[in-house]
């Protein structure tokens, strides 16, 4: 994927030392320091031109959100994003968002261990052809990287529009040993947009053209996981 990005967006990102974390390693372990509460902190891998994460930290405001991507122009429009969502409560800076510059294969250089509390992954790269499957971010080698990022409450979120990548990752889930939860096939049946769900860029333009959103939870943490156990079969009852 390449991006043409305007001249001198590299010293434009550098002067936005508000919103935008250029060198996120020397953070490893300090994010809470960093927004000055111990609130839980969701990332975003991946996270495009930063609708999802800008409208996410908008919405939940005791919430402290990351989002990462590796281009630098992405950086630019996700933090351009995040100011414009935000003006209209009169924050030049959303208070509880952080746009950062990294590769999500150095992940556990960028976050210590147990640090996060969930991780979303919003229509990855699906990498269709079979030799690519390592580089699905689904794929066990990093979902070893996200066990040893998230916290006992820890849960990976996931959304596509992808088939196989959908299918590959509940695959993966399941022979990782991990409990699934809220899985949809297609998340806007009917054409009827799910509110409860922030949209992305991609899921806007696909759900425009009718094509199927799908989307579950995965839970990671032992204590979110004893959480789910004690009140899965409330939703059966009458």
């Amino acid at each position: 994927m390449r991006l043409r990005g305007r001249k001198g967006i590299r010293e434009s990102l550098e002067e936005q030392t508000d919103l935008v974390i250029l060198d996120p390693r020397s953070l490893k372990g300090r994010w809470s320091e960093l927004f000055g509460n111990d609130h839980p902190i969701h990332v975003e891998f991946g996270m495009g031109k930063g609708q999802f994460i800008s409208q996410m930290s908008f919405k939940y405001p005791d919430i402290n959100f990351i989002g990462v991507d590796m281009y630098d122009e992405l950086i630019r429009r996700a933090a351009e994003k995040a100011r414009l969502v935000w003006e209209p409560a009169g924050h030049e800076t959303p208070p509880n968002l952080r746009v950062a510059l990294a590769n999500i294969n150095y992940a556990e250089e960028v976050f210590a261990p147990g640090e996060l509390e969930r991780i979303y992954l919003n229509f990855s790269d699906p990498w269709p052809k079979s030799k690519h499957a390592r580089r699905r971010l689904t794929h066990p080698r990093f979902l070893d990287k996200y066990r040893g990022l998230l916290s006992p409450l820890g849960e990976i979120h996931l959304k596509t529009d992808s088939r196989s990548l959908f299918e590959f990752s509940l695959n993966a889930f399941a022979d990782y040993g991990l409990q699934m939860k809220n899985i949809s096939l297609d998340l806007h049946a009917d054409g009827v947009i799910n509110e409860e769900h922030v949209m992305t860029e991609y899921e806007t333009k696909f759900y425009g053209r009718g094509v199927n959103i799908q989307r579950c939870e995965a839970i990671v943490g032992a204590e979110a996981l004893e959480r789910y156990q004690a009140a899965r079969l409330d939703k059966y009852r009458l």
